[in-house]
């Protein structure tokens, strides 16, 4: 007994370091991103970096959680880690941006197994008394990881070489890997099904080309070029075939059984729209410090660590608490919190003390920090092993997909209002007045402390009130996803984490996959 649960430890400590190294690469990757061009060139090319592994990952979500249901969780994990540590060492050894993007295409094919299958392990091994526990854990490790990424991006690329945010991958992900390796065993029977290749094959185009055309749309070509509305009209047509082909497939990758059931569907659409709300936090708060009170890349950094402790006990509590009461109850506090941090997130200005500012984020951290744990659980309550690990990644993907079109979307909002108020507040020539460009890349740059110094004050006022009415305008903007999410969470239902009484836990202790 004593064993076992030494091997289970080993197989969570496994699994909590696999999450981490794949949660936390892409924010790490994005801080270093200015570094990495300054040496390998090809800033014409500067987002494929970054689209290349969203758009393998996100298209392999689904395909791997479909696998692991047909064939097992270890072998798809493994597989997973094998391919991100690949991926990974080929990133460090990259000589032009080029070859950084194929590489991390690759590194994209791992995590986009790494992340929902690991979540799905965690409910075929622990009996339902502590998976609320373990569901807060693995939350709070996943809100952890995507909130300090910047800050370890920056120290690394500053203190040792951005060549090493793909190294420091690799003890890491081999130390995941042996513990999983050597101590997780499966006890579910597999049998041999049909893959549906074909219903593998048009998701993969569907989501390669709507995730170009985010990517690339607005940076390399114009909304309206023929490349970019070509992509997303590809996108419908092999989604449309799609959602054909997934009615006849015996075995579909994403099946629309999993949406008949209510707290699967209300979960997935607040995952959604809670990512797409979510990720303007992550990304445009730094922007605000380093931009508008003049805070320097790694402070900008730092000051995202009350969203992250904030989001961490929350995690955490959202876990324990989910045992106790509905998912809902849960969730309609959260979606509370959230709105209100939102809204507060939205008043800031340049005169906001730091202090203020923090407690704004923690509060949008506190109110996100739920969902991290309790959807997670939520989206797979009503299925069985056999359906787990493709519910766990539909849901997975639906978050990622609302994050990269929030991303995008508000990124679009916030430029469009920054371009607007620079115009009024330099009369419509900012390039001729000594202010910046109005895209988010220019003002960035231009007002780091380095360059903020050499503008004249009367210049630097204007750029810095304009850069501040926008962001706290968009974060405005981000209120409605936050408040279509709290309608999708009233649609729960009143389920909640059943645990077993103690008569019950010796019938099931058979029923639960052991790990020797």
């Amino acid at each position: 007994m004593v064993q076992q649960q030494s091997r289970l430890g080993f197989v969570v400590a496994g699994l909590l370091l696999g999450i981490f190294v794949a949660s936390i690469d892409n924010t790490i990757v994005a801080t270093a991103m200015g570094t990495i061009v300054g040496e390998l060139g090809g800033i014409d090319k500067y987002v494929w970096v970054t689209s290349a592994y969203l758009v393998t990952e996100m298209a392999a979500m689904p395909i791997f959680g479909k696998l692991s249901d047909m064939y097992g969780r270890k072998r798809f994990f493994v597989f997973g880690i094998f391919m991100f540590l690949l991926g990974s060492v080929l990133c460090g050894t990259a000589t032009s941006i080029v070859e950084l993007s194929i590489y991390r295409a690759i590194q994209g094919i791992g995590g986009g197994a790494l992340v929902p299958i690991a979540f799905t392990i965690v409910f075929d091994v622990f009996p339902p008394e502590k998976r609320g526990k373990m569901g807060g854990l693995f939350g709070a490790v996943f809100g952890t990881s995507s909130l300090f990424g910047p800050l370890v991006g920056a120290y690394i690329t500053d203190h040792i070489e951005w060549r090493w945010i793909f190294y420091i991958n690799l003890p890491i992900g081999l130390i995941a890997l042996a513990l999983v390796y050597f101590n997780y065993k499966e006890s579910m029977e597999h049998s041999k099904q049909r893959i549906d290749w074909w219903g593998a094959t048009t998701l993969v185009g569907a989501v390669i080309c709507l995730m170009f055309a985010l990517e690339l749309g607005g940076q390399e070509y114009a909304w309206d070029s023929a490349v970019i509305l070509g992509l997303f009209i590809a996108a419908a047509v092999l989604l449309i075939f799609f959602l054909f082909i997934e009615t006849r497939a015996a075995e579909p990758i994403i099946s629309y059984s999993m949406f008949r059931k209510r707290l699967f569907a209300a979960s997935t659409m607040t995952g959604l729209l809670y990512g797409a709300a979510f990720i303007t936090f992550a990304m445009y708060i730094p922007m605000y410090v380093q931009g508008v009170t003049g805070g320097s890349a790694t402070n900008s950094g730092l000051i995202l660590l009350p969203m992250t402790l904030a989001s961490v006990v929350a995690a955490q509590m959202g876990g324990i608490l989910s045992a106790r009461t509905s998912y809902r109850n849960i969730m309609i506090f959260s979606g509370i919190v959230f709105i209100l941090g939102t809204f507060l997130l939205a008043t800031i200005t340049p005169d906001t003390p730091r202090w203020l500012l923090s407690v704004y984020m923690a509060v949008a951290g506190f109110g996100v920090g739920f969902s991290f744990s309790v959807l997670g659980m939520a989206g797979i309550h009503h299925f069985d092993m056999r359906q787990r690990g493709s519910a766990n990644s539909t849901l997975a993907f639906v978050r990622s997909l609302g994050m990269t079109v929030g991303l995008t979307v508000f990124g679009i909002v916030q430029r469009n209002l920054l371009s607007g108020k620079m115009a009024d507040a330099f009369g419509g020539a900012g390039m001729a007045a000594g202010a910046p460009g109005g895209s988010f890349g220019d003002v960035k740059e231009m007002l780091t402390p380095e360059k903020r110094a050499k503008i004249p004050p009367e210049i630097m006022d204007k750029i810095v009130d304009s850069l501040s009415s926008s962001i706290s305008t968009m974060f405005m903007w981000a209120l409605l996803p936050a408040s279509l999410a709290f309608v999708a969470i009233l649609f729960m239902g009143n389920a909640r984490l059943l645990v077993p009484g103690k008569g019950e836990k010796e019938k099931n202790k058979a029923a639960v996959p052991q790990t020797e």
